[in-house]
C-alpha cells in the first residue's frame, strides 16, 4: 500500500470521529500532555486505534490524538509523540505530521523537554527555538519523494517560522513571561549526551540538546507546513552540573512548569 493511500485512510478514518476541523497542531513533549486536558469539546483518540499509527513506548508520552477546541481554536493535539530511539524509522516517526496536512493543517506548534546547552539557561525555562541543528544524521525524506506531499529538495533556511515567532515573542511579553530563545539540537538518544559531547555541541552553536523534533520539522516544512518550536528546559546537560541525569527529572521539571506552560499556550495558540 503506497504512503498517500495509508495517509488518506488515516485521515478518513479520524474525520470520520470529529465534529470540528482542527487548524493547527500540537505535538506534545515529556511531561506536557496535560494541555490537551484542557480541550473543550474533545474527541480522544488512543494512537493503537488509529489505522497506521505506531504505539508510543515511553513513560510521560500518553500517547493519543485529541481534537478540540481550545480557547475556541480547532486543534488537533498530539499528546505523545514517536522517536527513532524506540526503534521506528524516520518516515514512521514523520507519519504522524503527514496525517495532519492530510486533515487540512498548515500549522504545527512542537514542544519538547530538552536539556539545557546554554550556560545562561536553567530548568524551568522555557525556549524558542529559533533554528536547529540534525546531529541525528537521519532524514524522514531520504527513500523516494512523494511528490504529493512535497518537493524532493525542501527549503530549510525559515524551518522554524520567523512571523509565529514574533507572535509567540508579543504574548510571552503580555504574560510578563521571559522566554529563551536558541538553536536546538537533535540527537537520536536514548542515552543522554557525555560531558565532552555537550562541549561540543556548546561550541558547534547549540543552546539545547533533545532526541526529538526534528524529524518531524522536516517532514512538516517537507509538506508547507509553518512551525513554531517550544522547549521546556527540564534539566542541564551532563557536566554542567554534579548531578547524574534522569528522565524522572525531565517529566517532573515538565510538570511542575505546567501551569505556566498552559497559560502560554491558552493565550499563544489563538493568535497563531
Amino acid at each position: 500500500m503506497s504512503l498517500q493511500h495509508k495517509l488518506q485512510e488515516t485521515a478518513q478514518w479520524i474525520r470520520a470521529r470529529i465534529s470540528v476541523q482542527p487548524r493547527l497542531a500540537l505535538i506534545l513533549g515529556s511531561g506536557l500532555g496535560v494541555l490537551a486536558d484542557s480541550l473543550e469539546q474533545s474527541v480522544y483518540l488512543k494512537y493503537e486505534d488509529i489505522p497506521h499509527f505506531p504505539v508510543t513506548t515511553v513513560e510521560g508520552h500518553e500517547g493519543a490524538l485529541v481534537v478540540g477546541n481550545l480557547n475556541g481554536t480547532p486543534v488537533a493535539v498530539l499528546k505523545g509523540r514517536f522517536h527513532l530511539y524506540e526503534g521506528y524509522s524516520e518516515g514512521t516517526v514523520a507519519y504522524p505530521i503527514r496525517v495532519m496536512k492530510a486533515l487540512g493543517i498548515d500549522k504545527m506548534v512542537v514542544t519538547n523537554a530538552a536539556g539545557g546547552i546554554n550556560e545562561r539557561f536553567k530548568p524551568g525555562d522555557f525556549m524558542l527555538i529559533r533554528d536547529h541543528i540534525n546531529l541525528m544524521f537521519r532524514n524522514p525524506l531520504i527513500g523516494p519523494n512523494e511528490d504529493s506531499i512535497g518537493p524532493r529538495f525542501p527549503d530549510l533556511s525559515e524551518a522554524y517560522s520567523k512571523k509565529l515567532l514574533q507572535v509567540a515573542r508579543k504574548v510571552a511579553a503580555g504574560q510578563n513571561l521571559k522566554l529563551q530563545e536558541g538553536v536546538y539540537v537533535g540527537m537520536t538518544g536514548p542515552t543522554y549526551e557525555t560531558p565532552a559531547e555537550v562541549k561540543m555541541l556548546r561550541k558547534l552553536g547549540g543552546d539545547a540538546a533533545g532526541m526529538s523534533t526534528v524529524p518531524e520539522v522536516i517532514a512538516a516544512r517537507h509538506a508547507g507546513m509553518q512551525v513554531l518550536g517550544i522547549s521546556c528546559i527540564t534539566n542541564m546537560a551532563a557536566g554542567m552540573l554534579e548531578q547524574p541525569l534522569s528522565h524522572d527529572e525531565v517529566v517532573e521539571t515538565a510538570v511542575r512548569e505546567r501551569d505556566t506552560f498552559i497559560r502560554y499556550m491558552v493565550q499563544l495558540i489563538p493568535q497563531l
